[in-house]
């Protein structure tokens, strides 16, 4: 493949992918095919046993550059060998099963272009494609501003998807790499970058994000753990409001009774309910987790087609 040293890109997108050569390509060719052309690729190989290498190699543009792991290390060391490799001012994230719209960058580049020094993150809708159906997110009810300070909006919940943002370089110099969360990494650096930068959303679906069967997302295990992670990193912040504190307890009172835990889950019911009693939602859900795991989960299911989650 061929190099050139002198190029200087605006902006670097990093690929991060573990055996997923047979998505790998539409993921490429999303980018390759972007109206904004002044950037670089880096695919952060995770040391795949597949042909993820030939497929790289089928593309014959010198914008791309290929990296491998000897030995995986995870998506998140991915991300982040990707980040150190960049060459620009700015980092783009690409997942190897997502699909970009053809316009994304060139929409975000025009917003950074007369955007103050302060807007570290501009991020984009995305159609969200899980168990055949296909959902808008984020939610206009997450975003209730579409630019400028969101660190108390993300105290509440992530809903920037990190295939969706184009992040300004000096961010991660400023508040650092993704942390080895097992999930939820976007939201731990999104939280950390919004103390210093400004975000700003662009309300226009410009990625096709597939949720795999063997998505790190399908992992309740890890989601909890992270929760539990999150809450006690920014427990100073969030015990300032208390109605925020008890809906962080019900959600992992929530994820804990979806995998089967449900005197585990109770336990954060109650917290919540002391905390902020006058939730019918969080309410309704302790007292159906009395019924057992088959009436909370159809329960969840309801609760789920009403809400959109990242």
């Amino acid at each position: 493949m061929l190099k050139l040293s002198k190029f200087k890109p605006l902006v670097s997108v990093v690929i991060p992918t573990y055996n997923r050569s047979h998505l790998l390509e539409r993921a490429l060719k999303s980018v390759i095919n972007q109206t904004y052309s002044n950037f670089e690729v880096i695919v952060v190989d995770d040391s795949s046993s597949d042909n993820t290498p030939l497929v790289v190699n089928s593309f014959n543009d010198k914008r791309i550059r290929y990296i491998r792991h000897e030995k995986n290390m995870g998506a998140v060391a991915a991300r982040n060998t990707g980040i150190g490799a960049a060459k620009a001012d700015y980092i783009a994230f690409q997942d190897s099963d997502d699909e970009w719209m053809p316009r994304k960058l060139e929409k975000q580049m025009r917003v950074f272009a007369s955007a103050p020094e302060n807007l570290g993150v501009v991020f984009t809708s995305y159609w969200l494609f899980e168990n055949g159906e296909k959902l808008y997110s984020p939610h206009e009810s997450l975003v209730k501003h579409p630019e400028g300070d969101m660190h108390n909006a993300l105290l509440e919940g992530n809903f920037v998807n990190a295939p969706t943002s184009v992040v300004r370089r000096e961010c991660f110099e400023k508040a650092g790499y993704f942390e080895s969360l097992p999930r939820l990494q976007e939201w731990g650096l999104w939280l950390r970058i919004s103390k210093y930068y400004h975000f700003r959303h662009i309300n226009e679906p410009l990625v096709n994000a597939y949720r795999q069967s063997d998505s790190i997302s399908s992992d309740m295990n890890a989601f909890i753990a992270a929760r539990k992670y999150i809450l006690s990193k920014y427990f100073d912040e969030i015990s300032k409001k208390p109605k925020l504190l008890s809906q962080h307890y019900f959600e992992i009172g929530y994820a804990l009774c979806l995998n089967r835990q449900i005197k585990a889950g109770r336990v954060y019911f109650y917290k919540a309910m002391q905390i902020y009693p006058f939730n019918t939602k969080l309410l309704l859900s302790n007292i159906v987790s009395f019924f057992g795991l088959e009436t909370y989960n159809k329960l969840a299911a309801l609760y789920l087609r009403r809400s959109t989650k990242n």
